[in-house]
């Protein structure tokens, strides 16, 4: 099993060999599978992973609501969009920039249908359509608000899909190496749980930043 002191050491090693940029990067997690035949249900694999230090720069969530969220989630979320608004939206560019916009997208459920109508096209292939496995689909109580918002600042989602990789990021690179160790552990402790032949299916585990070349663990 992966240890804290492995990815300690491989994340030094990519500090040292990573050119400092004009930018703060961010840091991903890639693990690589083997003997996975991804065609077969079993070998697919979304998992939900709060991850203990957050991503390390903020998340920007908006929320779709009907008329008894509109003034708390207003308080709380970068966006909020009306149930009485989505006509609004009539054209692709319109949408597509407000996907752009936010990385993560919550929604009310009794508003599902409707946002998979109006939005879906356009959220479904970024992978931000609410998710209610990770919490993005949610009753009409305003006392949930706040904890979905902080909640999202801490998630990920771990997708196994069309090919045998993971990739997902774990923070950014002003983090400390063991906040970042710590991050790592999270996703890849889930991930091997979850696997049906756990760490036997794992080939490798490798760290990047945006702009640099990959470092095994």
């Amino acid at each position: 099993m992966l240890d804290k002191k492995q990815v300690l050491d491989g994340l030094k090693k990519l500090r040292e060999a990573s050119a400092k940029r004009k930018f703060t990067q961010s840091i991903d997690l890639q693990i690589s599978l083997k003997d996975t035949d991804v065609k077969k249900p079993e070998n697919k694999l979304k998992e939900v992973v709060i991850l203990p230090h957050g991503l390390g720069k903020k998340v920007s969530v908006a929320i779709f609501v009907d008329k008894e969220l509109v003034e708390p989630a207003s308080k709380v979320f970068d966006e909020v969009i009306k149930k009485d608004d989505f006509k609004l939206f009539k054209k692709k560019r319109e949408i597509k920039n407000l996907v752009r916009k936010h990385n993560v997208f919550v929604a009310q459920a009794n508003l599902m249908g409707e946002v998979a109508q109006s939005f879906g096209k356009f959220l479904g292939p970024k992978g931000r359509m609410p998710d209610p496995k990770a919490g993005g689909v949610i009753p009409p109580k305003k006392d949930l608000l706040k904890p979905i918002y902080d909640k999202m600042q801490r998630t990920v989602i771990v997708r196994v899909k069309d090919q045998p990789t993971i990739g997902v990021r774990v923070g950014v690179e002003s983090m400390s190496d063991s906040e970042l160790a710590d991050n790592i552990l999270a996703v890849y402790k889930v991930v091997v749980s979850k696997l049906p032949r756990h760490e036997e299916q794992v080939s490798e585990v490798y760290v990047k930043m945006t702009m640099s070349r990959s470092v095994r663990l």
